[in-house]
């Protein structure tokens, strides 16, 4: 880029930040180490959906800039989820006072800062922490999101999801942890290990390590997570008694215990929305903005298929109004899949103390548009409160790079008081909906019931018509056709073709024998296809609102 003066510097920054609509502002733009109020740089709410990126090193000032901007959503009614790592962000609930340091900066940006409290909801996984609990069934979450949290290879990630195609088919509902051991554990048994042969079975080796995982799982409390009343994603989107957005926090006292769980669970509210909202288009603001922080958790020795997901989830969500940031230290802690849908970019300091350090400086320079700034001599030294800005404008095109002054937080930058937390939480109205655990009946007592039967009614007794089944059900669930041999025929003709998939005739009134045994079959086939179609990218099952 040709040299600008600092005049022209300004009015460039000034122009690309200039927007017809509602926005954001994020602060002011330094130019040669001045400060210009007048060139405000701001975030489109239009644009938010567009998800984006806020990085730097521990300690540059990312939390803060979260804050900021969860604060302007609110008083926009943008509702807002985030995450509360270290404690810092109770401090939204409560108004503070405002010291002189502190006006002298806001003044120094132009910011009309006043104190002000904001609409909070509390909540914590499962009850561990301040908080509303919230809690999700096992059969929602999905194998993929659940073969996350367990840390299981990609063979044992499939034989998890022939589980719960099995519990889903069978109406065996999985609530908790208990429900999902007792069906695994039934499927190895005498009694259930026939039931899945047809479709390859499920070893008792690999049944063996989920039990296991399971059981450390529950060892670590993680079992407070799973269950009833589950947590309803719409309830999210509650605005306030005045009209402002609520700010939804999720308070985790104790996540280096649990870090898989916690950005995994963060990833299933996206999809569960992504399943429940209806397309919205190009709107004036979104509907909701969720700040994924400690992104690289969830990217973390992940699967092939959950990232696929990721990526999948992430590029469709934005048409239901769905914003998300995610919160990391380098640009290189996000895929490049996903990395290439965050079209807004803010980036703290980077600290190049080592080789490695070096060349995520050079990564992350490299994904931001040329510019009058050098952002490698500009990112080390950078102080706390101070980012590289570059957003995606109302024409969908990228503004000029800014390096900004962010604004301060109105709300208490720091923790609430315990007493006045609780308080918050006390005064829910989702309290009543989700305080206390429910013990609903479900899998694991169906399953001990000893007049359980959990074969599918009507299923034929013949070999022929037990191998025709199985062909057809591996062809429902693979969309291919099966791999196994087709019967000969009993009259001692060749083997007939391989099934084509066509509607079961209907049996005629007072018929019987094996035409109702094929009715029933066909009629709870169907079923099991509608609740496998009903899973989603993660295999998470879209649910009836009751």
């Amino acid at each position: 880029m040709a040299s600008m003066s600092a005049a022209e510097h300004v009015a460039r920054i000034r122009h690309g930040y200039t927007f017809e609509g509602d926005a954001v502002t994020l602060g002011a733009a330094l130019v040669d180490g001045e400060v210009h109020p007048e060139a405000a740089v701001r975030l489109p709410l239009a644009m938010m959906n567009r998800h984006g990126l806020i990085a730097g090193a521990t300690g540059t000032g990312k939390t803060i800039t979260l804050q900021v901007i969860a604060e302007q959503l609110s008083a926009r009614g943008v509702p807002v989820f985030l995450a509360d790592i270290k404690g810092d962000l109770t401090g939204l609930s409560t108004a503070p006072a405002g010291s002189e340091k502190l006006l002298a900066r806001t003044r120094g940006v132009g910011q009309a800062w006043a104190g002000r409290s904001f609409p909070v909801e509390y909540f914590s996984l499962g009850g561990d922490g301040p908080g509303v609990p919230l809690r999700a069934r096992i059969s929602d979450f999905g194998p993929l999101l659940l073969a996350r949290v367990l840390e299981l290879n990609e063979t044992q990630e499939s034989s998890l999801q022939l589980v719960f195609h099995y519990a889903d088919r069978n109406q065996l509902e999985l609530y908790n942890l208990a429900d999902l051991r007792a069906v695994i554990q039934f499927l190895v048994s005498a009694r259930g290990r026939t039931a899945l042969e047809e479709l390859g079975g499920l070893s008792k080796a690999t049944a063996g390590v989920i039990l296991r995982k399971l059981v450390a799982l529950e060892a670590q409390g993680m079992d407070r997570f799973f269950g009833e009343p589950a947590f309803v994603t719409m309830d999210l989107l509650r605005p306030a008694a005045d009209g402002r957005g609520v700010i939804s926090c999720l308070v985790l006292p104790a996540l280096h215990s649990r870090p898989t769980l916690f950005s995994t669970f963060m990833m299933w509210l996206v999809a569960d929305l992504f399943a429940e909202l209806p397309e919205v288009g190009d709107a004036d603001k979104p509907r909701l903005v969720f700040f994924l922080d400690e992104a690289h958790l969830l990217f973390r020795n992940a699967s092939r298929a959950f990232l696929e997901s990721i990526t999948t989830t992430v590029r469709l969500v934005r048409s239901k109004g769905v914003g998300v940031f995610f919160v990391t230290q380098t640009p290189k802690d996000v895929p490049g899949d996903v990395l290439g849908q965050l079209a807004n970019r803010i980036q703290h300091a980077l600290r190049a103390f080592t080789p490695e350090d070096a060349k995520a400086l050079k990564a992350t320079v490299s994904t931001f548009p040329v510019s009058g700034y050098d952002l490698e001599e500009v990112l080390t030294p950078a102080g706390t409160g101070e980012a590289a800005v570059t957003v995606m404008n109302e024409s969908g095109a990228p503004a000029p790079v800014a390096w900004t002054r962010m604004y301060s937080p109105e709300s208490t930058m720091g923790p609430s008081p315990a007493a006045s937390v609780e308080a918050v939480v006390q005064a829910s109205v989702l309290l009543p909906k989700y305080g206390q655990l429910v013990d609903s009946r479900s899998a694991f007592e169906k399953l001990a019931a000893p007049e359980r039967d959990p074969q599918p009614a009507g299923a034929p007794a013949g070999r022929e018509d037990t191998d025709a089944e199985a062909r057809r059900i591996e062809e429902e669930i693979l969309g291919r056709p099966a791999d196994r041999p087709a019967a000969p025929d009993p009259a001692g003709g060749p083997p007939p073709g391989r099934r084509t998939r066509r509607p079961a005739a209907k049996a005629p009134a007072g018929s019987g024998g094996a035409s109702e045994a094929f009715r029933d079959i066909a009629v709870q086939a169907a079923a099991a296809l509608g609740r496998e179609l009903a899973r989603g990218l993660f295999g998470t099952r879209r649910r009836r609102r009751r």
